[in-house]
């Protein structure tokens, strides 16, 4: 089991092609907690994701952190400790730095990625291969920065059908993406009842997940956009993911 697949896809369903507005969905300091459950009652792990404003060669940037790490009994066969990180533009959201290091069950990658938004270019450094390389990288986002930039579109005109077509960049590639909007739902939650959109990306069947249209996104209908639920059907289990704590939130968060 891959826990990377689904903080993968709990970042990267997250880049559309609405015009962009001013920053109001999310604002530094703000931190949202996750719990990772296995088939709905064995506790797998806890991502966490963070933003901070910091300077980056001289400019202010936003710094977000996502780490990952599985614990109780998922642990002992299967550990994982995942940390990416990004600093992108505080008004247009494009990335400038991502970084990757991971290690899940032996595997590992310690990637970091450098974009120039002049040339449409990414400086991949692998430091596991030794290798480095330049890659085209037009109009992309890195996996957290997209998370930040699909939260600040507004989505109010979508309607039940309709997709979203996304590009994701990483590991020195180019990934084409697609998210349908499912509709709304009163989805109850450790905080109460919240009124929430639901999104279903169209991923790859294979190995890991059951089928190509196998994971679920639950986001908040407010200002926020933040994500409280996320299952993934499996092609052995279900993997799911709950908003277990946050802070600093920009804007209120409504429950019922």
């Amino acid at each position: 089991m891959k826990k990377q697949v689904l903080l993968f896809l709990f970042i990267a369903i997250v880049h559309t092609t609405f015009g962009q507005e001013q920053i109001e969905a999310f604002k530094s300091g703000e931190s949202l907690r996750y719990k990772m459950s296995y088939s709905g009652f064995l506790r797998a792990g806890t991502a966490v994701l963070e933003i901070a404003e910091k300077d980056l060669n001289g400019k202010k940037v936003f710094h977000t952190k996502g780490t990952g790490w599985t614990t109780g009994m998922i642990k002992w066969f299967f550990k994982v400790e995942d940390l990416y990180q990004s600093y992108f533009d505080m008004n247009s959201v494009k990335p400038y730095l991502f970084k990757r290091k991971i290690d899940e069950g032996g595997y590992k990658k310690h990637v970091i990625t450098t974009f120039n938004h002049t040339t449409n270019t990414a400086y991949v450094q692998d430091f596991i291969k030794q290798t480095e390389v330049t890659k085209p990288a037009v109009n992309t986002q890195d996996m957290l920065s997209a998370f930040y930039y699909l939260r600040n579109q507004n989505v109010k005109n979508m309607q039940k059908g309709d997709e979203i077509a996304i590009d994701m960049f990483l590991d020195a590639q180019t990934y084409p993406f697609k998210l349908r909007f499912l509709g709304k739902e009163v989805l109850k939650t450790s905080f109460g009842k919240v009124n929430t959109l639901i999104f279903r990306p169209l991923v790859q069947s294979g190995r890991i997940f059951k089928a190509k249209e196998s994971v679920t996104l639950w986001i908040t209908d407010d200002k926020n956009k933040i994500p409280v639920k996320m299952q993934a059907d499996l092609a052995v289990g279900s993997l799911r993911a709950e908003l277990e704590s946050y802070k600093g939130l920009a804007n209120e968060f409504k429950i019922n």
